[in-house]
């Protein structure tokens, strides 16, 4: 099974799959349908039934039931897309077996290294095989490891019939990276009763609430005059967008918080003394203070605008999703089967809120609970994502034990 998921997950990262905010199309990138048919394909030359694949790049399959009982239909999930921040472009995995527990090379020309300086969690690894990338690009692993387990699962299940699970429904989606995964995903299409996104971390995470989310973009005005006669007139957006950023507070940055405190994030910023562009996340896992991140946004602007002018400042603000634990404690059962096949395989779970989102997020307000589970990565969206394939056949056994356990429990 390892070296099967090694090479679904080589594979996969490949295909240069980032996605795009600024492309309204569905998927916003090429790469994602072309990895999508691929899986289509490949769904079909496991054995799977019902293989379709929509305008948008949705991918959707079915493993029919081996049992008579009245089972409830389950889903699981992964998205095609990899991260924005970091480029997918030319990924080369590297397999590194019987890891010593030592830093890694990741390449040796860049002079780029993993270490248990930087990464205090590497040690624990040793002795397992790890995917890493080499220096230069992301790896992939989220979401293509989600996929290659859930994979690996159904063809496991296909080849050994006896063991009883009802009907199994599997999805690959677009875009998830920028928000819009769920946008059409079609639930009623999908059919299936409760899901999981297999598209956690480390081993063992099994998570039923997020962030709730929202996307600023701040765009300043200025004025551009000869520096040698600037006087009284020049006015610097980029020293509005400093300004703007200062009311922000300190503290409250990803690099500064953990557990459920939220956070404001700058994500990019560009400019010059005309125009200057800032655009950000905001994130709470609790609601109110989520309400209370917007409203300063709204306030801080409203500030510039007295200062400066009506013009000075323009504020675009959305929410991306919500915490989906609301959605979910009321079908907790689906949580604790997700445990139980954990402890089943000698996995601690833990249980913990996400500090992000999933697809599950948007899909859970959409009417289909789905929690999100682990699949064995480390360091996501960037140069230092890295992978225990250990860790990923521990994610896929996970799968089909969560499909045992609703067949054991229905009548």
């Amino acid at each position: 099974m390892k070296q099967t998921l090694i090479d679904r997950l080589s594979t996969y990262a490949k295909v240069d799959t980032q996605s795009n905010e600024d492309i309204e199309t569905t998927p916003s990138t090429s790469g994602q349908l072309e990895l999508a048919n691929m899986l289509v394909k490949e769904l079909k030359q496991i054995g799977m039934d019902e293989v379709t694949i929509d305008e948008n790049g949705y991918v959707m399959a079915t493993l029919p039931a081996t049992t008579d009982k009245d089972v409830p239909v389950i889903g699981f999930m992964a998205h095609v897309d990899t991260a924005t921040d970091f480029t997918g472009k030319n990924v080369n995995p590297q397999v590194i077996e019987n890891f010593d527990g030592n830093d890694i090379t990741l390449n040796e020309k860049l002079d780029v290294v993993l270490s248990a300086a930087e990464f205090p969690e590497l040690p624990g690894y040793k002795g397992h095989t790890l995917m890493t990338t080499d220096g230069t690009t992301l790896l992939g692993a989220d979401n293509k490891a989600g996929i290659a387990e859930i994979m690996t699962a159904m063809e496991y299940l296909i080849q050994h019939p006896e063991i009883k699970h009802g009907k199994i429904r599997v999805a690959f989606t677009p875009d998830e990276e920028i928000g819009r995964g769920p946008h059409k995903f079609d639930v009623e299409a999908f059919g299936a009763t409760y899901a999981y996104t297999m598209d956690g971390g480390p081993l063992g995470e099994l998570e039923y609430e997020n962030f709730n989310g929202a996307q600023a973009k701040v765009t300043f005005n200025g004025n551009n005059v000869h520096p040698g006669t600037a006087k009284n007139k020049m006015v610097n957006s980029m020293k509005i967008a400093m300004e703007f950023h200062a009311k922000l507070p300190e503290d409250e940055a990803p690099e500064y918080t953990e557990g459920r405190e939220g956070f404001f994030h700058l994500l990019s910023i560009q400019g010059d003394v005309e125009l200057t562009k800032l655009q950000y996340i905001l994130r709470d896992h609790d609601r109110d203070k989520f309400e209370a991140k917007k409203a300063l946004f709204e306030e801080i602007t409203a500030e510039i605008k007295a200062e400066y002018g009506e013009k000075s400042i323009q504020l675009e603000m959305h929410d991306q999703y919500y915490n989906m634990r609301e959605k979910i404690e009321p079908v907790m059962e689906i949580v604790d089967i997700a445990s139980d096949a954990m402890k089943r395989l000698d996995i601690e779970p833990v249980i913990k809120p996400i500090r992000g989102a999933t697809d599950g997020s948007q899909i859970s307000y959409k009417g289909l609970p789905t929690p999100n589970v682990f699949t064995g990565g480390e360091n996501y969206h960037g140069k230092f994502e890295y992978i225990s394939v250990d860790n990923m056949e521990k994610a896929t056994k996970v799968i089909i034990e969560i499909a045992k356990l609703y067949e054991e429990q229905a009548k």
